[in-house]
């Protein structure tokens, strides 16, 4: 009897332990997994974001999981409850607005899975978040564009305000037209999304046959560079000269029209493999019980012009 009893306790030990190791070495071991959840995967920088995270998880041995829900925030949140419930050992929101998301962060929160944000906004409840300085990049490109037209014009601004990255662009901008009157916003549109360069292409094209007089509409300021690209397309298509246009993201399809003199003359290119890298690194030091070395971190950005 005492035998046996011995023989079990061995057991229990020798479990407590296997137990205790297997959940120490997750992340070396590629048990750790990752929830990756986006609402706009079809956008070419979100996916590029996307496919980052996934390669530099798989170089650590991590599993990942994507989520899109094709532009449907709503059905995001309900895809963030099944991916909590699941016990996943992170979750990272991309291109979305973590206020949409505020109960899904405080629970995930509770349950003690770190939320982290790759181009997104901050949010109390998260861990990070990892994106470019978006009033510095807006204001990068404003001073260019204002510097282009000579300080006076009438411009369109093309904006997602619902994307937290955008809203703080069109912000800054909207803080140095009352700082520069002889720049007026003459028109703004909510680009759809997704889809948003087609959907930027048919706005600019009913803008432009409203406004048919040559200078009654001097430029394009776009919030990022898809918009850019349907704005300049549709410029273009109309054989209008007089328009210029910027973008914000420094997409391939953007910086070649650059090059190529289409109407479409500056970018500000974002490092998005530099943002997920960010993310990786944080996530990793979460893993092996450290803290963030901040809870809003920047990517360097830079200007781009022909």
């Amino acid at each position: 009897m005492k035998k046996s009893l011995l023989i079990m306790v061995a057991l229990f030990l020798v479990m407590g332990l296997a137990a205790c190791g297997s959940d120490g070495n997750k992340g070396a071991d590629g048990s750790k997994t990752i929830s990756i959840l986006t609402p706009f995967l079809s956008s070419v920088t979100t996916n590029e974001m996307v496919e980052g995270l996934k390669k530099q998880a798989a170089d650590k041995g991590w599993k990942t999981n994507v989520i899109d829900t094709k532009g449907d925030v709503g059905q995001l949140a309900s895809r963030m409850e099944d991916v909590i419930s699941s016990k996943t050992d992170a979750i990272v929101i991309v291109s979305t607005d973590p206020n949409q998301l505020k109960s899904q962060i405080a629970k995930a929160k509770e349950k003690n899975i770190p939320v982290f944000g790759c181009d997104s906004g901050y949010i109390e409840g998260m861990t990070m978040n990892a994106t470019s300085d978006n009033k510095e990049m807006s204001k990068m490109i404003s001073e260019y564009l204002f510097n282009e037209i000579g300080n006076e014009g009438n411009i369109v601004v093309l904006s997602h305000r619902p994307h937290p990255g955008v809203l703080a662009r069109t912000v800054q901008l909207d803080e140095m037209l009352e700082a520069n009157t002889g720049v007026k916003k003459a028109i703004e549109q909510q680009v759809e999304v997704p889809g948003p360069i087609e959907n930027a292409r048919k706005q600019m094209e009913s803008i432009l046959l409203s406004n048919k007089e040559e200078g009654s509409i001097t430029a394009v300021w776009a919030g990022w560079d898809e918009p850019a690209i349907g704005a300049a397309q549709a410029i273009e298509a109309a054989g209008r000269t007089d328009i210029i246009v910027t973008g914000i993201d420094g997409s391939s399809q953007a910086v070649k029209m650059i090059q190529e003199g289409s109407p479409l003359v500056a970018t500000v290119k974002q490092n998005f493999e530099g943002m997920a890298e960010i993310v990786t690194k944080q996530m990793d030091l979460v893993f092996q019980g450290q803290p963030v070395e901040g809870t809003e971190l920047y990517a360097p950005a830079s200007l781009i012009t022909k």
